[in-house]
């Protein structure tokens, strides 16, 4: 397969634009929160070890997904599209919030302009049907095929989306110490509450009998799909002797269709799982560090 993919060439499969945008936002984040950062607050600090290395890691990953050969691959290949989709709204998001010093958020979220939209679109509830409601919608078939018919509707429900995550860990991550107002119980709650409210867009996906996306089965809507990676002057020379997503996948469409709703699952589970596990040892470290009270004592009669 990966030798079949070659015929799209270099940009289709590394993405190199996309790879000096990924490279100069690392460059922003060492500079803004290293030499420059005094420009921006007195008296911030340097981000931690952990901090950068979760940042960067994030960096890292966002390119792997969005412009590594993934990224091809996720318009071949539901498998390939849900890998993408786990990562870039349930993993990448985290990263990111883990990454960026405190400080930095507060100077760009307690903005006047921004603060009263950020608390409200942080309040648990609206933050956590907010990702789930619009990542169900995004996997209907018809708003599937038509943010894959063109670039902008393409670039613009991905960035939405992309937005609901960044909400929807706000609560959870809470990189501002005087946001992080959930209790552990109802964090747990919250993360349980989004593995449900994921669920039917993935039972939708595993148990269709049908293909279910024009832009993995039809010809035309496959091909429109592809222009969003590759450029037109290659895709245009390809049209004749490419047949359809079967040409380059070792499995069928129905198989995939299952696979990568199976894939999104699992995926999702795992993060989720991972981030209640967190959430619950680091509530019972917290707790266990308390120290009882000395009993007081009681006058005897």
């Amino acid at each position: 397969m990966w030798l079949d993919l070659q015929i799209f060439g270099f940009r289709a499969l590394w993405s190199p634009y996309f790879m000096i945008f990924v490279i100069a936002m690392g460059l922003a984040y060492f500079l803004i929160t290293g030499p420059y950062r005094h420009k921006f607050d007195a008296l911030a600090e340097q981000p931690s070890t952990k901090e950068q290395i979760s940042f960067y890691l994030a960096m890292i990953l966002l390119y792997a997904v969005k412009g590594a050969p993934i990224d091809l691959l996720s318009h071949i290949m539901l498998t390939a599209h849900m890998i993408q989709m786990a990562v870039y709204y349930l993993i990448f998001p985290i990263l990111v919030l883990q990454g960026i010093p405190e400080w930095l958020w507060r100077k760009v979220l307690y903005q006047p302009v921004i603060k009263p939209f950020f608390k409200l679109f942080t309040m648990p509830l609206i933050s956590l049907l907010m990702f789930n409601v619009l990542f169900s919608l995004y996997h209907l078939p018809a708003v599937f095929d038509f943010a894959k018919s063109s670039q902008f509707a393409h670039t613009a429900t991905s960035l939405i989306i992309l937005f609901a995550a960044f909400i929807m860990w706000f609560p959870i991550v809470a990189p501002i110490r005087d946001e992080d107002t959930i209790s552990p119980l109802l964090k747990i709650a919250y993360i349980i509450g989004g593995t449900v409210l994921i669920t039917p867009a993935c039972v939708l996906i595993i148990f269709a009998d049908v293909p279910l996306f024009d832009a993995y089965s039809a010809q035309g809507s496959w091909i429109q799909a592809l222009s969003l990676c590759v450029p037109i002057n290659v895709l245009d020379g390809l049209q004749s002797s490419i047949s359809g997503p079967s040409m380059f996948s070792p499995i069928d469409i129905m198989e995939d269709q299952q696979l990568g709703g199976i894939i999104m699952k699992i995926v999702q589970e795992i993060v989720y799982g991972t981030m209640i596990a967190r959430i619950f040892f680091k509530w019972f470290s917290k707790e266990s560090l308390k120290i009882d009270p000395l009993p007081s004592n009681t006058p005897q009669e």
